[in-house]
């Protein structure tokens, strides 16, 4: 079935819902407003472009999506990819493979594809998934740290050492900054869960900085004013050749896409006991995607995290996605120098905590006792998405997993279907 649930659940609406809804949604903002900026930065792209993403790319998930309460934005398993993509081929490149992969995925929703994520090794998945969370975590080590580093290495490996080298240079306000903002959102996640602690975090540590006039580097310091408007639909340049170029990177931002928010999906279900609609999911983001391209936004997929914090928030249904959406979209318009002054190094601190959150720590200790073939494909495919290409990552790891499965050397079938994340 590839009908969206807002149809389903408008029959039934009510103002008590609305209110449930309307209060969910201002939570879900309050998180992913600092989240989309970092991860834009962190992407090589504009904060601007990551606010558009949220706001574009979260309402249309929200208005088309199989499952009443996915939250669409953009996540931190794309940095890597949409950094690689803008560095090879620039941001009109990004725009491009952006608006491919939501084609992709209208194919593959119309064809009933929604039930194939049963068919990527869970091993594949989680590898992938901690090696992007460690590529995240070393890609804020300079903002965290304050260093001046004017061409640091792309590739894993040279960054490393490039950073260690500098580690005696590291600016102790940028790194006092950093810390604040770490240590008040891991306490008030403990201490205060329903808090929007990633907001309090950073804004402790941007007042710090702006307060104590600290040489740390905010928004609109590094990038300028952020624009008080959305831009108006364009499509980049296309070609047959520009095309064929792009096409890897549109499989891999359709594959991270249609797999996150599936996963997604299949987390807030068990939450809410519920059954969300896989086709129409595969559905929403390729117009979610279109839709972020057309913008000038970002990939955008199912955000487990603030999926996860509208389930817990009372959201009941999508209009809970459409309030976020809107609700950072007034941000835009009304606060956008305000959001300007945000310190780095305190949005830094938040992807340092969304890498920890996404390595899923309390699951280390299953990993490393694994079956061996599983485990030869966890490590394989972390490593391979560290030290290499993530297309490479990505093909090798389900090519050898599902190899492994037909000659039947891997026993508990378990080991295939989407676990809890």
């Amino acid at each position: 079935m590839r009908q969206p649930k807002i149809l389903t659940t408008i029959r039934d609406y009510s103002w008590a819902l609305f209110r449930q809804d309307a209060l969910a949604g201002l939570t879900v903002a309050l998180v992913a407003l600092p989240l989309s900026i970092a991860i834009a930065i962190a992407s090589g792209a504009t904060p601007a472009q990551g606010l558009v993403t949220a706001i574009i790319g979260g309402f249309v998930i929200s208005l088309t999506s199989g499952s009443r309460v996915q939250i669409g934005g953009p996540t931190g398993a794309f940095i890597v990819v949409v950094y690689s993509v803008i560095a090879d081929h620039g941001y009109d490149g990004l725009v491009l493979a952006t608006l491919m992969a939501g084609a992709i995925l209208l194919v593959a929703g119309f064809f009933r594809a929604g039930r194939l994520i049963a068919l990527v090794p869970e091993p594949v998945i989680n590898g992938f998934t901690v090696g992007i969370a460690i590529i995240i975590a070393t890609s804020q080590l300079k903002d965290f740290l304050g260093l001046k580093i004017a061409n640091l290495p792309a590739e894993f490996l040279p960054k490393i050492v490039a950073l260690a080298g500098e580690v005696p240079n590291s600016s102790l306000y940028a790194v006092g900054v950093a810390l604040l903002a770490l240590v008040l959102m891991v306490v008030l996640r403990r201490w205060a869960p329903r808090s929007p602690s990633l907001v309090i975090g950073v804004a402790a540590g941007s007042v710090l900085a702006a307060m104590a006039a600290l040489p740390v580097d905010t928004i609109a310091s590094r990038f300028g004013e952020l624009p008080a408007s959305l831009p108006v639909p364009t499509l980049p340049p296309i070609s047959a050749a520009k095309l064929l170029e792009l096409l890897p990177s549109a499989l891999i931002i359709a594959f991270l896409a249609g797999v996150e928010s599936l996963l997604s999906a299949i987390v807030a279900d068990r939450m809410i006991e519920g059954h969300h609609r896989p086709n129409a999911e595969i559905m929403a983001q390729g117009y979610g995607n279109i839709a972020s391209a057309l913008f000038g936004g970002m990939p955008v997929t199912g955000a487990i995290a603030r999926t996860a914090t509208n389930v817990r928030a009372g959201g009941k249904t999508p209009v809970a996605g459409l309030v976020h959406a809107l609700l950072i979209l007034a941000i835009m318009l009304l606060a956008a120098r305000w959001a300007g002054m945000l310190a780095l190094p305190a949005l830094a601190a938040v992807l340092m905590l969304t890498a920890w959150n996404m390595s899923e720590p309390d699951k280390w200790r299953e990993h490393l006792h694994l079956p061996l073939a599983e485990k030869v494909l966890f490590f394989m495919t972390l490593i391979l998405t560290v030290v290499t290409d993530l297309t490479i990552a990505i093909g090798v790891g389900v090519a050898a997993g599902l190899a492994l499965r037909l000659l039947d050397k891997i026993r508990d079938d378990s080991g295939w279907t989407p676990r809890d994340r």
